[in-house]
């Protein structure tokens, strides 16, 4: 695990892309933290590092944005309107880890995606954003952790990417 100290959107979305240069297909990524905490900025960030030129929103009414056009494809999901298990499981988000995982697909990057994390299998990559107490408007804690084996074997690159940052 590493914390990261971003002082600014800017530096939040410079840190997204390092993330994402990183990135291959059949990644996932999962976004956590509260309302407000910078998840779809730091997606703008990732989107933008891929390649994607598309403009990048919040999918939190559609569920899912899928992007192409970069590196590799993205699909942009926002699980927070949905109660139930059920209701994840019928965007048929395991159909897309499983073309991405082709290495003809792309990231799958979820936001709120701690809540339903556990029915991803043990391999995804967690980014808990969090609002600076001192600075809330614009500073964020980044808490990135990798879960199982994928982005383990990047871990060392990762932290070199993004070192400048940690606090």
């Amino acid at each position: 695990m590493i914390t990261l100290c971003s002082p600014s959107p800017t530096a939040t979305h410079t840190i997204a892309g390092a993330i994402a240069r990183l990135a291959r297909a059949g990644d996932l990524v999962v976004l956590a933290g509260e309302m407000g905490s910078g998840k779809t900025w730091f997606a703008k960030g990732f989107a933008s590092a891929l390649g994607i030129t598309d403009p990048v929103t919040s999918p939190t009414f559609t569920l899912v944005h899928s992007y192409s056009g970069g590196r590799l494809p993205l699909h942009h999901v926002d699980v927070y309107r949905l109660d139930r298990m059920s209701e994840v499981a019928d965007l048929a988000l395991a159909e897309l880890l499983e073309e991405s995982g082709t290495g003809k697909g792309g990231v799958v990057l979820v936001e709120w995606g701690d809540v339903v994390a556990a029915m991803f299998g043990q391999d995804y990559l967690e980014i808990r954003l969090e609002a600076d107490d001192e600075d809330p408007e614009n500073a964020r804690r980044l808490v990135v952790r990798p879960v199982g084996p994928g982005w383990a074997g990047r871990w060392d690159a990762l932290g070199r990417s993004v070192g400048e940052w940690a606090c």
